[in-house]
């Protein structure tokens, strides 16, 4: 039986980064059918090497609408990877985020940021299909805790952190989390919410930027939370007759 061929020696991690949109989509279409054996066994150095052939993909994307395509694309791949690739996979990824976030200039900001949206929206898509198994919530929690939530590591970009802070409950509506009366959708447990959304309460209590701090607690006051209604709903109680003041 032949022994797998290691991921740097593959034509498509170069081709990745083509400046022509049909090489770059059949790489990825190669990609995808590499990446889903199980039997494929990638060292962490593997998941570096492709994640900066992705990066580059995007970087060498010129056009608003090939950009959102591709970074839809590569978000994707989260989908399909088998459970042993998940923690490594998103790993790679953030490392790789985190290394070269101070080297994206102005004019290609835009699309990097759409990217971190869409693995952050892909990775509660993954939860999600697993059911909110509590063994994937806390594998990609734990990433997200490693390196772009990190409390305390100086070397991960503060516009990193923030970005990822900004859509982090827009992308958990997104997948339902939150109960919707018109929709007639009940949402999450609100146990599981505050799991999810731990990750940036322990940003604002703990991290030395006070800027962080404020961002983070900002989004677990977000009004679309159930302990944020639940809050007002209280104050409201209290103080029914609450005095506002001389009418004109």
């Amino acid at each position: 039986m032949d022994s797998p061929t290691p991921i740097e020696q593959t034509p498509f991690v170069k081709q990745l980064a083509a400046n022509d949109r049909p090489t770059r989509d059949k790489a990825l279409e190669s990609l995808k059918s590499y990446l889903s054996s199980p039997l494929r066994t990638l060292t962490p150095l593997d998941h570096l090497k492709l994640q900066k052939g992705l990066f580059y993909s995007l970087w060498l994307c010129d056009r608003p609408i090939p950009q959102q395509n591709l970074c839809s694309s590569l978000a994707s791949l989260i989908s399909i990877l088998p459970s042993k690739s998940l923690a490594p996979f998103l790993r790679a990824f953030w490392q790789t985020m985190a290394r070269e976030w101070g080297n994206v200039d102005v004019l290609r900001m835009e699309k990097f940021l759409l990217l971190v949206r869409r693995y952050v929206a892909a990775s509660f898509e993954r939860m999600k299909s697993a059911d909110w198994d509590s063994q994937v919530v806390t594998e990609i929690l734990g990433v997200a805790r490693e390196i772009p939530l990190n409390v305390t590591d100086p070397k991960i970009p503060v516009g990193l952190r923030f970005h990822v802070i900004d859509v982090w409950v827009d992308e958990l509506e997104r997948v339902g989390a939150f109960a919707d009366e018109d929709a007639e959708e009940e949402g999450l447990d609100e146990k599981l919410l505050e799991v999810l959304m731990r990750p940036l309460r322990e940003l604002g209590e703990g991290s030395p930027n006070k800027t962080v701090r404020r961002k983070s607690m900002e989004a677990w006051g977000d009004e679309r939370l159930p302990w944020v209604e639940k809050v007002v709903l209280e104050e409201q109680e209290t103080n029914p007759d609450e005095w506002g003041g001389i009418e004109d």
